[in-house]
């Protein structure tokens, strides 16, 4: 999905939207429902931003090979020149859909050229919350633009609202190097507020970073943070080219009880490795839930999925449902499970499963606390998805501003000393939260 988000902010009172609907059947004659088990989607949303949408850039996956872009001579070393060497080779392969969700907060040429505006003419606001379920964007989505040179300037526009623009570099040992650029502002009468800050990093290891991070807050009280980063480093282990994206949102209502927040991360190294996940977390009111789901590729056919999703209400409703598959060479295995819990503890749940043999035969199993089960075998095909929609050729092409980096001059006969840590923050790692 992709979606420009205006300057305006939240366009609708946060109570008038509603929570989302699921869809459900009865199953005993006790009352509960069960949860249609559908394709991964989000658990609601209740923010309402205007918005208008611009084309999807397609991207490219290689052809040759193992379909991932890279020669099968290539040991993946990290090499940022031969990286976007190996992704040119495939523009003459076919386009694939890319699958994962886009969220392009500026998509008009004319509101990055804002922002690198003349001396002393100050950086325009995007004052607009984050999106729901918009994913991770791509690098060109942000309009990274940064300064060549220090700058510190500050200004008052001519509705009295204040601006100021810094920009520097910080060095360190092992030829690190951060530059950065930071802005912000503020309405004459301080209920505005926003800031932003880029950076890109580099070290003598090839490391290489691109980040942005975004805060703010408007008349009604809504606030709002926001953060991006892209990361190509060599993997430990492996000594494979890694890119690690990944994104964090969160936002929360000035005039209700109502709030959200997303994890997204997204890992991919040279020879077809694939990690994909979010976190979710929401609440409007006396409602709350949450979601969580993953994706595992390794590159050689073995792939995992799974979800799982849940909500409560202050009165003590409880339901949730989830579900896992294995699979590799067309062998292996979904189970789940949906349930309910009453205010007063009563529970219901149903679990399922299915075994595929490879030869045509699945079978299924299954039962539920009402009493109801089945086993049997049944002649079915099996379909799974065994190589991800977006891959390796894909992110190297959607990171050119990363690989375009340029790291600090090396002196003869100094060499980097190779720490390798952790590139991104555990997933499970929250920031500061406007939700307490």
């Amino acid at each position: 999905m992709a979606a420009s988000a205006s300057s305006r902010g939240f366009t609708a009172p946060i109570g008038a939207a509603k929570l989302p609907t699921v869809e459900v059947f009865p199953t005993s004659p006790n009352g509960f429902v069960e949860f249609r088990r559908k394709k991964r989607s989000s658990i609601g949303g209740f923010f309402s931003i205007q918005c208008c949408c611009s084309d999807s850039v397609m991207p490219i996956r290689g052809g040759s090979g193992s379909g991932n872009g890279v020669d099968k001579g290539d040991d993946g070393r990290l090499d940022s020149k031969k990286i976007t060497a190996n992704y040119m080779r495939t523009q003459a392969s076919s386009p694939m859909p890319f699958a994962s969700p886009q969220s392009r907060f500026v998509s008009k040429p004319e509101k990055f050229f804002s922002r690198c505006t003349p001396r002393n003419s100050g950086p325009k606001s995007r004052d607009s919350p984050p999106k729901r379920d918009t994913g991770i964007a791509n690098e060109k989505d942000w309009g990274i633009s940064m300064l060549n040179d220090s700058v510190n300037e500050t200004g008052v526009n001519e509705d009295g609202s204040t601006w100021y623009r810094e920009s520097g570099e910080d060095l360190g040992d092992n030829g690190y190097r951060c530059r950065w650029t930071r802005m912000g502002g503020q309405s004459s009468d301080g209920t505005l507020e926003w800031k932003e800050t880029w950076w890109e990093k580099s070290d003598w290891t090839g490391y290489k970073e691109l980040g942005v991070e975004k805060s703010g807050k408007n008349v009604e009280g809504d606030a709002w943070w926001e953060t991006w980063r892209e990361v190509l480093h060599q993997d430990e282990w492996s000594n494979l080219a890694r890119i690690e994206r990944s994104a964090q949102k969160q936002a929360k209502s000035g005039t209700e009880n109502a709030g959200w927040y997303e994890n997204w991360w997204e890992k991919y190294d040279a020879k077809g490795w694939t990690e994909k996940g979010a976190h979710k977390y929401g609440r409007l009111n006396e409602q709350s839930w949450w979601e969580k789901w993953g994706e595992h590729y390794d590159g050689r056919g073995s792939v995992l999925k799974w979800t799982d999703k849940w909500a409560e209400t202050e009165l003590g409703t409880k339901w949730g449902d989830k579900w896992e598959e294995k699979f590799f060479a067309g062998i292996g295995s979904r189970q789940g499970e949906t349930w309910h819990v009453s205010p007063i503890g009563d529970r219901w749940s149903r679990t399922w499963g299915e075994e595929h043999f490879g030869n045509g035969k699945v079978h299924k199993y299954g039962k539920s606390t009402t009493g109801e089960s089945w086993d049997i075998v049944v002649d079915e095909g099996t379909y799974y998805e065994a190589e991800p929609h977006y891959g390796w050729a894909d992110v190297v092409g959607n990171s050119s501003q990363l690989l375009s980096i340029q790291p600090r001059d090396r002196p003869p006969g100094v060499f980097p000393s190779m720490d390798f840590g952790p590139s991104l923050p555990p997933e499970d790692e929250l920031p500061p939260t406007l939700l307490q």
